[in-house]
């Protein structure tokens, strides 16, 4: 296979990461209107609109101001095309969870709203990471060199860790572990969504030791301190685990 993968369009083509970007927001969203037609939602259709915009202009925000801080050494070249240029997911899910939040306290909404949407969104996760893996190093999310025999050479000559494919593994894993566990258990409001966020920044955490990032002198990248801020907000899912499970009165 030869990166980056694109779909020949006459004397032209069209980028699969482009298309699995967009495969990944239509099915995605697809997939959450169909999970909200199979139960009730405590949350009005009005509100949830409400909902998803604060979410969209904090995963705006976050994503955009993490990407431009992931480099300190490049800020000197900072402007409206940099700014654009320059985004991260890490920053765009914990933007998006604040941007949740200041809107569910302003119209008085208390009920999660982000369990309906962990499936969704590891399904999108899923779907995006693909065409990112397929994009080689033009999409920028590859790893450090390596000799491990699945090491994939993105196009340079160097075999590379495969980042973007350990984190479609982890998503599956993540998505099967959540509904076995469904079958036999329910979570308490909110806990999915909490489970969902908590392991993917531990994952990320670890993860950018493998990649060619920005390290601090004291030895961790920007993402890793915005994965350590996230992770102690949801300091009470490791502290407390069994609250995130219903018990039978």
């Amino acid at each position: 296979m030869h990166f980056p993968v694109n779909i020949p369009l006459g004397k032209s083509y069209i980028p699969v990461h482009f298309v699995c970007e967009t495969l990944a927001y239509f099915l995605g969203y697809r997939y959450y209107v169909y999970l909200q037609k199979q139960k009730d939602d405590p949350i009005s259709s009005e509100n949830r609109l409400i909902i998803f915009i604060g979410a969209a202009f904090g995963a705006l925000i976050g994503s955009h101001l993490v990407g431009v801080l992931e480099n300190p050494t490049l800020l000197s070249h900072f402007n409206l095309v940099y700014l654009m240029g320059n985004k991260t997911i890490v920053g765009g899910m914990l933007g998006g969870l604040i941007g949740v939040e200041l809107t569910k306290k302003k119209i008085g909404v208390k009920v999660s709203s982000g369990d309906m949407m962990v499936y969704p969104l590891i399904l999108a996760m899923i779907i995006g990471r693909t065409g990112c893996l397929l994009a080689g190093l033009e999409d920028g999310t590859f790893g450090i060199p390596s000799n491990l025999p699945w090491a994939i050479n993105f196009g340079d000559g160097i075999r590379r860790h495969p980042t973007n494919l350990y984190e479609i593994l982890f998503w599956i894993i993540l998505w099967l572990s959540l509904q076995i566990i469904e079958k036999y258990k329910r979570f308490t409001d909110g806990s999915k969504f909490k489970i969902f966020l908590s392991s993917y920044l531990i994952f990320r955490f670890l993860v950018e030791f493998i990649k060619p990032d920005y390290f601090f002198s004291f030895g961790l990248s920007v993402i890793q301190l915005v994965c350590v801020g996230g992770i102690l907000y949801y300091y009470k899912v490791f502290l407390y685990p069994s609250k995130l499970i219903k018990h039978d009165a």
